[in-house]
């Protein structure tokens, strides 16, 4: 009886053993977002700093939260603040037409 258990037990935690961890850096952005809008800058001062946005979504929810495009990043507000700023995704591979 002990040996069917060890095996069970050496085959089930085998696969644990063998795992491969893979790191995908998606938070790495590093200098590139040190010119964003930082954690509670008013909207004038990104007014100021970026000018208009491509694209401001309304406010949802509460507190409101508001949205502001531009070409390679949005910026995040509470209110009149900032809570956010995110680069967009900037795709490194070119995709192969598809024919």
């Amino acid at each position: 009886m002990r040996l069917p258990c060890a095996l069970l037990c050496a085959l089930l935690l085998a696969p644990l053993a063998q795992a491969e961890t893979i790191e995908i850096p998606i938070g790495q952005q590093g200098e590139s977002v040190a010119h964003l809008p930082q954690k509670g800058e008013s909207k004038r001062s990104v007014l100021e700093r970026f000018g208009l946005a491509d694209e401001e979504h309304a406010p949802v929810g509460q507190p409101p939260i508001t949205r502001w495009d531009y070409r390679s990043f949005s910026v995040y507000f509470e209110y009149d603040h900032v809570i956010n700023s995110v680069l967009h995704h900037q795709q490194h591979y070119p995709i192969k037409d598809q024919q």
